[in-house]
């Protein structure tokens, strides 16, 4: 269940734990699809009989493809309904400690780094886990930045 913030509240998250997502399953479908939008369609990712042979033992999703899964995921952890504007603001340090095999499941935790006040709004440094059912380590770990507006800095953009 997503932590409901206020956007008055955010500078309180800094240095919590946010919670986690629910369990998702990445299917051979979602890579392949995800193959055909970046068109990266390397074999490991989208030829089930070669990557069996392979490495693995069978296809893992694109890291990236891992990555992208943070913002809706993140809605599950938290929202701030009365931000009049959200951006994506970046990524700092990124890995991808484990692979992750298609028809794994994996889920979100978030820890919320820092809050910082900007022109309009508040920057929000989280650091992300992406953690694999049953596996020890995490099949990605990055810290990103949002950035929240205030009903009050997108009227005067």
């Amino acid at each position: 269940m997503a932590n409901e913030t206020p956007y008055s509240q955010l500078p309180a998250l800094a240095g919590t734990h946010l919670g986690e997502s629910a369990w998702h399953e990445i299917d051979q479908d979602r890579v392949n699809l995800f193959a055909d939008a970046t068109g990266d369609h390397q074999w490991i990712h989208v030829d089930p009989e070669r990557a069996a042979a392979g490495p693995f033992g069978g296809p893992i999703a694109h890291g990236y493809l891992t990555l992208s899964l943070a913002p809706v995921l993140l809605e599950e952890i938290l929202i701030v309904a009365d931000a009049a504007q959200i951006v994506n603001y970046g990524l700092g340090k990124v890995r991808f400690p484990a692979p992750v095999p298609v028809g794994a499941r994996l889920r979100l935790s978030a820890d919320c780094l820092s809050v910082e006040e900007v022109t309009g709004g508040y920057q929000v440094a989280l650091a992300l886990t992406f953690e694999l059912e049953g596996q020890p380590k995490p099949a990605c770990v990055a810290e990103i930045l949002f950035r929240y507006y205030g009903a009050a800095a997108t009227q005067a953009t």
